[in-house]
This record gives structure tokens, C-alpha cells and sequence, in this order.
């Protein structure tokens, strides 16, 4: 299962990948997303966190990703790391609204 949390500034999602990262959890559990990708490489950059990228999603939906929307391939990445297409969906409109959304792959740690 997928665990995502919100936040709504850079310096909030470096923080809150920082405290996965003291809980234990390592860097290649925690991926980052934001709508506009200067955002997202900001929050990796400084955090360690991963970009979901072809290694994630494979080279099929890289492909396809090239075609879509912004929206789309937002919920496309999210689909890939383990959420339902309907939490992509209502985490793709978070990202509309300007959030910043980390994504954990270990479960065991809350976000």
C-alpha cells in the first residue's frame, strides 16, 4: 500500500521527507510529486526524495506519458507507485491546487 501527504510549500515536503527518513525509511521508499517539475526537483534536490521516472513506471508508460496531458500523467505516475485510479484522481487535483504530495511505499511508518 501507497501512504501520500499533502503539503503546501517546499521547505513542508523537504521536512516532512527528512522525518520519513529518521523514522527509518529509505530514500528509494519515498517519491515526490508536484505539478509543476521545477517543484519537484526543488523537493528532491534537497530531500533525497525519488522522482517517479521511467524506473518506476517502465518504458511503456514513459512512452505513452509523452502524448498526455499534464493531468494525466500525473495520475498515470501515481497509478504506477501503487495508488487506485480514483486516488490518483483526487490526489491529481490536490497537485491542481498547487500541493506538494509525497508518496511512501513502506507502509509501516505513518506519514
Amino acid at each position: 500500500m501507497t501512504l501520500v501527504k499533502e503539503y503546501s510549500t517546499v521547505e513542508e515536503a523537504v521536512q516532512g521527507a527528512n522525518l520519513l527518513y529518521s523514522k527509518g525509511v529509505t530514500d528509494e521508499e519515498v517519491y515526490v510529486l508536484a505539478h509543476e517539475k521545477d517543484v519537484t526537483n526543488e523537493v528532491a534536490d534537497r530531500s533525497k526524495a525519488e522522482k517517479i521516472g521511467i524506473d518506476e513506471t517502465g518504458v511503456g508508460t514513459t512512452m505513452k506519458n509523452l502524448f498526455r496531458s499534464t493531468g494525466d500523467t500525473l495520475r498515470a505516475k501515481m497509478e504506477e507507485v501503487g495508488l487506485t485510479p480514483a486516488e490518483a484522481q483526487k490526489y491529481e487535483e490536490r497537485l491542481d491546487e498547487g500541493k506538494i504530495l509525497l508518496l511512501s511505499k513502506n507502509d509501516q511508518v505513518i506519514l
